[in-house]
């Protein structure tokens, strides 16, 4: 199977992806329909991608494009999904959901919560989804190809932010990545 795979190169899962045999393409530029053309994919996968994807290019791919999100979906959709499941208290975990025409809003496959522990920063926590999203999808990825999942709809509001969103409370971050979980759950108790 041609995988194209949207996100950084290098990343583990791309590998992961190539260890298993699959003929991955890997790109974190903006795509457009030469661009598939071009490739010809046979599925896309998107994790850590910096960019909407058109809905006529999704609209070609219905069931094979899929979307690694480090929230617990329908909360926290958009920019910074942990920042936010700790300053607002909503749900913490990763999801795999397949793409739609909306920001992180397509169909749920597979999700996990995700629990921190007390002395945890801003940059364990998201490291620790990180591990639980990959995992997630190394457990689920032979179902996910083959369309042998669920489909589960997205039918609560849930939370989403843009990036701009957060200036005004940068000022929690004294630490930056190093931060204490703890600070940014205290914010809204």
């Amino acid at each position: 199977m041609k995988i194209l795979f949207l996100g950084q190169k290098d990343n583990n899962l791309a590998k992961y992806l190539r260890d298993k045999e699959e003929s991955v393409i890997s790109t974190e530029e903006i795509i457009d329909p030469g661009f598939l053309e071009r490739y010809n994919p046979d599925f896309i996968v998107s994790y850590g991608y910096r960019h909407i994807i058109k809905k006529d290019i999704l609209d070609l791919y219905n069931g094979r494009a899929i979307n690694l999100h480090v929230s617990y979906l329908p909360w926290n959709k958009g920019a910074d999904p942990n920042f936010w499941s700790l300053v607002e208290n909503t749900p913490r975990g990763v999801t795999i959901h397949y793409l739609d025409g909306g920001v992180d809003t397509g169909d749920i496959i597979v999700q996990k919560e995700v629990e921190f522990t007390n002395n945890a920063t801003l940059a364990t926590s998201y490291e620790k989804l990180q591990t639980a999203i990959q995992e997630l999808f190394k457990e689920n990825w032979e179902a996910i190809k083959s369309g042998k999942v669920s489909r589960i709809k997205q039918t609560e509001k849930g939370t989403f932010h843009k990036v701009k969103e957060k200036e005004p409370l940068m000022h929690l971050l004294k630490d930056d990545w190093d931060t204490s979980i703890s600070v940014l759950e205290e914010y809204n108790a």
